[in-house]
């Protein structure tokens, strides 16, 4: 409790400071990847190529943290014939149903940490995105700054997804989209059944801005705790004639790290919307409409080809530390929101995996990120989130005018409290990383002798009364013995 009163305090400080401090302008895309590319590539690098001091026990800890986030084999054998068999016969429902023509198209996409191979500690959570080919071109309108749009038909529409369109028949509703999603999982679910007979998937309750649909793996039997997390998100995908909208037409900045050429090679993948609303009160109609264009199939490219050369990872006399590093981060922070959940409600996976991107695009060099070097490597990409969390600003990889650390989503106050929780992390040797302490053993002792202690304290504390009795009469005769040896030597 009192770390928590000292990092509230250190928070209420900075944020503070940084309260007479005046926003960064905001930048379009283009002068933003011009002030970038502006900048040597010394002075961009300068920060993380500094030499990281670093105790042989700490080192120690970070090496054998990220031993240990990897997954069991065989719990990943039974969590990936449980999903398969699920996304498998899913799709096969949509496919045959005539209850809705427009999902009987649909194909999955395999996105998220789990196929990533970044996914920590165990095979509990799968992410799948359900492709939903848009039938025509699409007019994407930014509604902030180049995240979410509003999507609507350049011309009408008779293709099945008409079911979908809001009054003005051109715009295409994300809520509607996503209750369909709903009713047609919770119809799929009534004759389905687990390959394991001892569990069953139920759906959650759908959760504010999320765009997926959620469900949960559990055992048959009363009070069982979830075994598995599944999200099905609907995705649409412009079509292959359009590029991407204005705002990240430019792409990624890769130039350095995986080449102009893979760079030509993402721009030209099909762009992906998802049903989620924006955050924020008073929204208007179109606001509530809202669609997110989504990377998560580049960045499984991205994360799987991460290499500056093509034989990285390809051996073990090649591997680098880069996932290694992101893991240990995915677990840092997933330990903070432990610790600390109401104050870093607002933090999440992704603010780490934006920073490590970063990181990775001024870090291109494969030497950088040796095997050898995890326990530096993973300091630098810690210093790397910290800093931005101190300034403020986390550019959004692929929408770098989106700031992810801006006060509208996250608030200034959680922003200082961050700051000072990574510091402190920092400063006490990573505390959250470290395995906890293994409980002694209670006495190295056979069973026999334990048992006979035991019975000894028991006889100490429980002492019967007659044995009380017969030392006192014992010393009052001992008493009168002397007594009348005293007698007869006087007379």
């Amino acid at each position: 409790m009192a770390g928590k009163d000292s990092l509230k305090t250190e928070a209420a400080q900075q944020s503070k400071d940084a309260r007479g401090k005046p926003s960064p302008p905001r930048l379009t895309p283009a002068r933003q990847r011009q002030k970038v590319q502006q900048q040597p590539a010394e002075e961009r690098s300068r920060a993380v190529e500094e030499p990281v001091s670093i105790s042989p026990e700490l080192a120690s800890w970070i090496k054998l943290s990220a031993q240990d986030l990897k997954i069991r084999q065989t719990d990943r054998r039974w969590a990936a014939e449980v999903v398969n068999d699920f996304r498998e016969s899913l799709l096969k429902f949509l496919r045959s149903s005539n209850d809705q023509p427009f999902f009987q198209s649909a194909e999955f996409l395999t996105t998220g940490s789990y196929f990533e191979k970044v996914k920590i500690h165990s095979p509990d959570e799968f992410d799948m995105m359900l492709k939903l080919q848009a039938p025509s071109r699409l007019n994407m309108t930014e509604l902030d700054g180049g995240l979410f749009y509003r999507i609507d038909f350049a011309r009408p529409t008779r293709s099945p997804i008409q079911a979908f369109l809001l009054e003005n028949e051109r715009t295409l509703s994300s809520s509607k989209i996503l209750s369909e999603m709903y009713r047609l999982v919770r119809k799929f679910l009534k004759t389905y059944q687990v390959p394991d007979k001892c569990c069953r998937w139920e759906v959650n309750r759908k959760r504010p801005n999320s765009p997926a649909v959620t469900l949960s793996l559990f055992r048959t039997e009363n009070c069982s705790d979830e075994l598995i997390s599944v999200d099905v998100v609907p995705a649409l995908e412009a079509h292959s004639s359009q590029g991407w909208p204005l705002a990240v037409r430019h792409g990624p900045d890769v130039d350095d790290w995986l080449g102009k050429k893979v760079r030509q090679e993402i721009r030209s993948l099909p762009c992906f919307f998802v049903p989620k609303r924006l955050k924020g009160r008073n929204l208007s109609e179109e606001a509530k409409e809202s669609w997110r264009i989504s990377f998560s199939h580049i960045e499984k490219k991205i994360i799987t080809s991460h290499g500056n050369k093509k034989t990285c990872c390809e051996s073990n006399a090649t591997k680098c530390c880069r996932k290694q590093c992101l893991m240990l981060l995915k677990s840092l922070i997933e330990g903070l929101k432990q610790r600390f959940p109401k104050e870093l409600e607002d933090l999440c996976s992704y603010h780490g995996k934006t920073a490590f991107l970063h990181t990775l695009s001024i870090r291109f060099s494969d030497s950088m990120w040796a095997r050898q070097q995890l326990p530096a490597c993973f300091l630098h990409l810690l210093w790397a989130l910290e800093d931005h969390a101190r300034r403020g600003v986390l550019p959004h990889f692929f929408a770098p005018n989106c700031n992810l650390f801006s006060t509208t989503v996250f608030p200034r106050k959680a922003l200082a409290f961050l700051v000072s929780a990574l510091e402190e992390q920092r400063r006490e040797g990573l505390p959250l990383l470290k395995p906890p302490a293994p409980v002694p053993p209670m006495r190295p002792m056979s069973p026999s002798s334990d048992a006979t202690e035991i019975s000894a304290d028991k006889s100490s504390t429980q002492m019967p009364v007659h044995f009380l009795n017969t030392a006192f009469i014992n010393k009052l005769i001992l008493v009168f013995a002397v007594a009348l040896v005293c007698v007869l030597f006087c007379m």
